[in-house]
C-alpha cells in the first residue's frame, strides 16, 4: 500500500511566503494577536534589507524582540548570528520548533519588558520587527544596555520620523532627543502595508539606531529634565518647566542667562542649550 505524502503543501516555498504563513497559521490553530503587535513580514527583499542593514554576520551576537513565526529569526541565523529571540507568546512554541529546526537560536519565553538588557553580551546589535505599543520603552531599554551597538527595527513611520528629527523640525521631540543623546539615527527604507500579514493599519518603516557607547550614558536627572521641558507641544519651554515645578523666575533667569527668548518653544532648542538651562536651574552639574 502507498503511504500518504506527509509533505507540506508548502515546504517548497519560503518561509515568508503568504501561503507558507498562512498554511502555518491554519496548521497551528493560530490567529495573530493585534493586542500583541503581530503582523508577520512576508516580503523576502525587506527580510533581507534588515538583516544587511542590522550587520547580521558570523558570530555577531543579535538580539530579536518578538519573532513570531520566525520568518526574520532565520534569515538573520541563516548569516551566521548568534541569535537571543525574546518572545512572549507561548502558542508559538511549536511553530517555532518547526520554523527554527537547524539552527543556533536561543529562544527566551516571556515579557520583552521584563529581560534584564544589561545582561547582553558586549557587541550586541538588536534586529526587530518591534510590537508597535511598546516600541518607545523598548528602544529606550536599548539605549540603556551598554552591551547593545545598534538597533536595527521595523517601526511606523511616524516614529522613525521622530526618532530622526532635530530640534525645529514638526517631528521633534522627546524620542528624537533620546536618540541623539545616544547616538545617531539612519532611515534604511519605508516598508508598505502590503508587506505584512495581515496588514497593519499603518505604513512602516526600517531605521537603524547606533550607539556612541564612548559617551557616557545620559544623567537620569537630565533625561527627566528633557522629557518636561518637551512634554507638552507647542508650548513654550518656560510654560513646559514651570508646569514641571521649576519657579517662573529661575526659569526666566535661566533661559536669558543661556542666550534663550522667553517665548522659545521647546522643540527648537538644541539639547546643548537646554543642558545650559538644565545647569543654571540646578538640575544637573
Amino acid at each position: 500500500m502507498t503511504q500518504p505524502d506527509s509533505t507540506p503543501p508548502t515546504a517548497d516555498l519560503p518561509l515568508y511566503s503568504p501561503a507558507r504563513v498562512r498554511y502555518l497559521l491554519t496548521r497551528h490553530g493560530l490567529r495573530p494577536t493585534k493586542s500583541l503587535g503581530q503582523n508577520f513580514l512576508i516580503d523576502g527583499n525587506i527580510l533581507r534589507a534588515i538583516a544587511e542593514a542590522g550587520g547580521a554576520a558570523p558570530g555577531v551576537p543579535v538580539l530579536e524582540v518578538g519573532p513570531g513565526l520566525g520568518v526574520l529569526t532565520r534569515e538573520i541565523a541563516s548569516r551566521g548570528a548568534q541569535v537571543t529571540a525574546l518572545e512572549k507568546d507561548e502558542r508559538l512554541k511549536p511553530v517555532l520548533v518547526e520554523t527554527l529546526a537547524g539552527l543556533d537560536v536561543n529562544v527566551v519565553w516571556g515579557d520583552a519588558l521584563d529581560f534584564d538588557y544589561a545582561s547582553l553580551p558586549e557587541g550586541t546589535r538588536v534586529i526587530a520587527n518591534l510590537p508597535y505599543y511598546i516600541t518607545g520603552v523598548l528602544l529606550s531599554r536599548f539605549m540603556g544596555a551598554p552591551g547593545v551597538l545598534s538597533a536595527t527595527v521595523l517601526v511606523q513611520k511616524e516614529v522613525a520620523q521622530r526618532l530622526a528629527a532635530h530640534p525645529g523640525d514638526d517631528n521633534y521631540g522627546f524620542l528624537s532627543a533620546l536618540a541623539a543623546l545616544h547616538g545617531s539615527v539612519r532611515h534604511v527604507r519605508d516598508v508598505p502595508r502590503g508587506a505584512f500579514l495581515p496588514a497593519p493599519d499603518v505604513t512602516s518603516s526600517v531605521v537603524r539606531l547606533d550607539f556612541d557607547r564612548t559617551r557616557p550614558l545620559p544623567d537620569p536627572a537630565f533625561l527627566k529634565f528633557v522629557e518636561a521641558a518637551l512634554h507638552h507641544r507647542r508650548k513654550t519651554l518656560r510654560n513646559n518647566l514651570r508646569l514641571a515645578g521649576f519657579q517662573g523666575e529661575a526659569v526666566a533667569g535661566a533661559l536669558e542667562a543661556a542666550g534663550l527668548r522667553p517665548d522659545v518653544r521647546a522643540e527648537d532648542v538644541p539639547l546643548s542649550h537646554l543642558l545650559d538651562v538644565a545647569r543654571r536651574l540646578g538640575v544637573v552639574r
